[in-house]
């Protein structure tokens, strides 16, 4: 059994988007916490009102579908998952270690508590960085505004150039 903390790393590729929350299923979890999803889920059950829907959800089968394209989930039809994955989001996660109790749920949360927050602050400084961005884009607009309006100014007053006549000009009849 490795016993060893996850990572930031790996825990950042078991956190998905859905329903504009990010969230961990159930399966990868019980794979953190070295725990059958059976046993996990059955714990969750055993004390839902610790979990209302803010907290943890179960996904839909559209979801279920979507989420097959995307990521290996085992089929009913042989032998593995006959429920939907349950969704956990932050708060869930931080209140299944209460629900199991054990050392390593402990150790596993606080590396995946530790990763939302590193999540959360690379958001927070693309927010800001985009936002830098475009303040100077709107800065900059201006000034080629006014690039652009002087170069149309410049190109209407040169229109088209006239031909030279080479050669003698027709005298002029009377």
């Amino acid at each position: 059994m490795n016993t060893k903390q996850p990572n930031t790393v790996e825990v950042e590729s078991k956190i998905y988007l859905i329903r504009n929350l990010k969230v961990m299923l159930d399966f990868d979890l019980s794979e953190l916490y070295q725990v059958p999803t059976m046993r996990l889920n059955q714990q969750v059950r055993r004390n839902i009102y610790r979990f209302p829907e803010d907290f943890m959800f179960t996904l839909t089968n559209q979801e279920v579908m979507h989420l097959k394209s995307q990521i290996v989930i085992s089929s009913s039809r042989w032998g593995g998952r006959r429920k939907p994955p349950l969704a956990f989001t932050e708060q869930g996660i931080a209140m299944l270690s209460s629900v199991l109790n054990s050392r390593r749920a402990i150790e596993v949360n606080i590396a995946i508590m530790r990763t939302f927050v590193k999540l959360k602050t690379v958001l927070i400084s693309n927010k800001e960085l985009g936002k830098k961005i475009t303040e100077l884009e709107s800065k900059y607009d201006g000034q080629f505004q006014l690039v652009f309006e002087a170069i149309r100014e410049i190109v209407s007053h040169h229109a088209v150039p006239r031909k030279r006549i080479i050669g003698l000009e027709p005298p002029l009849h009377s």
